[in-house]
């Protein structure tokens, strides 16, 4: 196939997929949490099938499984991952994914906000799209998230099992491939059988700009927040009421404005609050804390302990309660303890003509789990940004780079043994 034939492929599926609901629910007792995961799951495990995939199934928690053998003596498992869900933090409905092909510069019109105001993408709101001139951009239509992250993923991984199943010429070692539910809520892997996987290391297709590709992720917690308060009539409320909206908007409000999602980047940690409820006699607030070293952390989840402790000082009426869980930890611990994933993956980038760059994702892949439970997982591109948004694009031109990189990480070894038997 061209690559123009491979980026139409690209597009296909991923329109196709995007076109399903698959937002998780973080409030959810399911597993997946929702429904409509399953329906995608349904979906994929029967289009492996048409392809010709002989060992393919979907298991009672939804995880789509795909082997691909060997067709060389290269005894390797190589697993390549990709979820299946989006983010709650914006719509997932009716999605309808569009091209604006040969991008020239100037601006993207999306779409229009339900009041009507124009959702445009240009190089003073993205400047990351200076460097996608003359790519086919993709997008959502103004109402709803793409829903590339991470269905770009899946897309790529389905494209590529196609291309290994109709070029037999190939050699690889054995395939698999892994697509998760409920990985934007952190559960990505939490029912997981990794000897049904059956595999040495794998690679999630999870991440962002062309080129990029990542072995560190946060530490990340999640915090929860509770202020039981007293209701009285405010006419006789004085030193008789506590307030606990007003007691947990004064909590949030004094955490350091330089620790905020909004005002870091690179290796600076933060706290969100994602969500607030309640009334005057009992509120809760929810979030995530999120540090790339453990140590400091710690120290943010120190830094709100004393915060609350000063509330708790200020209104004694009040009983607070706070919580903090683990949800993942920096994955760079294992993977720098088998530094051949990394090596094979540089170079699979570099043979696919671009030059790697190895930064930390600002955020959690499944390979973060993956990685602590045994399985060494560093994260490939696969070319959008602005996820979890209305803004969020991708491009196909580079979704058709990652998909090569995908290839030169399943033949690269077999490659050099072939190069050597010929000798």
């Amino acid at each position: 196939m061209s690559n123009q034939e491979i980026k139409d492929k690209l597009f296909e599926r991923m329109k196709r997929y995007c076109e399903i609901d698959t937002t998780s629910d973080p409030e959810s007792k399911t597993y997946p949490s929702t429904d409509s995961q399953k329906k995608l799951a349904k979906l994929l495990l029967s289009e492996l099938k048409k392809m010709g995939v002989k060992n393919c199934f979907i298991d009672k928690y939804s995880y789509v499984i795909a082997k691909i053998e060997r067709n060389c003596d290269d005894n390797e498992k190589i697993a390549f991952i990709a979820h299946m869900d989006t983010a709650p933090s914006y719509s997932g409905k009716n999605v309808k994914p569009k091209i604006h092909k040969n991008y020239r510069g100037g601006k993207i019109v999306i779409g229009r906000s339900p009041d009507g105001k124009e959702i445009y993408l240009d190089e003073k709101n993205c400047p990351q799209l200076k460097d996608h001139i003359g790519n086919d951009i993709v997008t959502a239509s103004g109402n709803s998230l793409l829903g590339a992250d991470d269905k770009a993923g899946l897309s790529i991984l389905m494209t590529f099992a196609q291309y290994l199943i109709n070029h037999p010429e190939i050699k690889h070692p054995d395939i698999r491939l892994l697509f998760t539910p409920d990985e934007e809520i952190g559960k990505g892997v939490d029912k997981l059988d990794l000897k049904e996987l059956d595999a040495d290391f794998g690679y999630t297709l999870d991440g962002d700009l062309k080129g990029n590709i990542e072995n560190e992720t946060f530490n990340a917690d999640s915090v929860s927040i509770e202020v039981f308060g007293k209701s009285v009539h405010p006419g006789t409320a004085k030193n008789q009421m506590a307030n606990s909206v007003r007691i947990l908007s004064e909590i949030i409000s004094s955490w350091p404005a330089n620790m905020l999602p909004e005002t870091t980047e690179g290796y600076d940690g933060f706290i969100m609050f994602d969500e607030i409820k309640g009334d005057i006699s009992y509120a809760k607030a929810s979030g995530i804390v999120r540090e790339h070293s453990l140590k400091k952390l710690k120290y943010m989840e120190e830094l709100l302990h004393k915060i609350i402790e000063e509330k708790e000082k200020q209104y004694p009426i009040a009983n607070i309660k706070y919580e903090f869980k683990e949800q993942y930890r920096n994955m760079k611990e294992i993977i720098d303890k088998h530094p051949e994933v990394m090596r094979r993956l540089i170079k699979a980038v570099k043979d696919a003509g671009l030059e790697p760059e190895i930064k930390p994702v600002r955020g959690g892949t499944d390979g973060s789990r993956l990685s602590f439970m045994g399985l060494p997982t560093p994260n490939i591109f696969t070319g959008g940004y602005n996820y979890h948004g209305p803004y969020e694009w991708i491009s196909l031109d580079s979704m058709e780079k990652a998909f090569e990189v995908v290839l030169n990480i399943a033949r690269q070894k077999s490659e050099v043994r072939g190069q050597k038997s010929d000798k």
